[in-house]
């Protein structure tokens, strides 16, 4: 008798290498304006229960046009509401800097970090980057600019920045837009052998949700741009009814040596 021959072969299970991680975008909560706060400590909670999320984008205007002891004052609400929902679930989070924040700079470091620079994206072991930007007085700083100009083809990127860009076919309220020089400086910054890893640019201030998800800028033919800014009193205008406010819903799906990135805007 064959012994080989009455051995059972036992199947090979490959473990499926694929990969997704789940993060928000929320823009523009502008705490101390109207009735922001109350409607951000609603929002922020539904924004971080499903998903599981690695991560939390806020993109700026953070809080309003408050200075000195009230700025601080809502500062600190910003930070308390963001700590109560996300610290319990250990999501970790970066805020950009946002025009109504650029004259209150000091807290805005005291209480929501630097103004600009790249880490590692949370649950993708490094081999995504994400990467905030200074634009808040409606140009970019010269250290954001110089910034791009170092980011590595070895690695997919991420990048928000607090005003949109012009890109091709921006319907935005044009007086919330960028001009075309402050847009040409961006995008001219990011090397040549970086732009097809550039997965998604998420920006803000015009209070609206908009996409453009194919060749946004020459040489950009991959990436995917976003605008969102309706998580306060400031309601998103969109296509879709009863838009009001809301958030992105985004998920990076690593896979192999390749990266996608998937966003659903989310109406609350």
């Amino acid at each position: 008798m064959n012994l080989i021959s009455q051995r059972k072969t036992t199947p090979i299970i490959r473990k499926s290498t694929t990969q997704r991680v789940n993060f928000a975008v929320v823009g523009d909560s502008h705490v101390g304006y109207a009735n922001s706060l109350s409607i951000f400590r609603n929002l922020l909670p539904k924004a971080v229960a499903s998903g599981n999320k690695k991560f939390v984008i806020f993109g700026g205007d953070n809080k309003h046009g408050s200075v000195g002891a009230a700025a601080e004052t809502d500062y600190k609400a910003f930070k308390d509401t963001v700590g109560r929902n996300l610290g319990p679930k250990k999501i970790p989070y970066k805020a950009s800097i946002g025009n109504w924040e650029d004259n209150t700079r000091v807290l805005f470091k005291k209480y929501l970090g630097a103004f600009y620079g790249q880490m590692n994206f949370p649950g993708t072991k490094g081999r995504v980057k994400y990467v905030w930007l200074d634009n808040a007085p409606g140009k970019f700083s010269y250290d954001s600019i110089s910034l791009l100009k170092t980011l590595d083809p070895k690695y997919y990127y991420i990048i928000d920045c607090h005003w949109p860009l012009k890109v091709s076919g921006i319907t935005v309220d044009p007086s919330h837009v960028l001009s075309q020089q402050e847009t040409n400086n961006f995008f001219k910054a990011i090397p040549h052998n970086v732009r097809d890893n550039v997965l998604g640019i998420f920006t803000h201030h015009a209070h609206t949700f908009y996409e453009n998800l194919n060749n946004i800028y020459p040489g950009f033919t991959k990436t995917k741009f976003y605008v969102c800014g309706c998580s306060g009193a400031y309601k998103c205008k969109c296509n879709s009814a009863g838009c009001g406010r809301g958030y992105y819903d985004a998920t990076l799906t690593l896979d192999n040596n390749q990266v996608r990135l998937s966003v659903k805007a989310v109406p609350s």
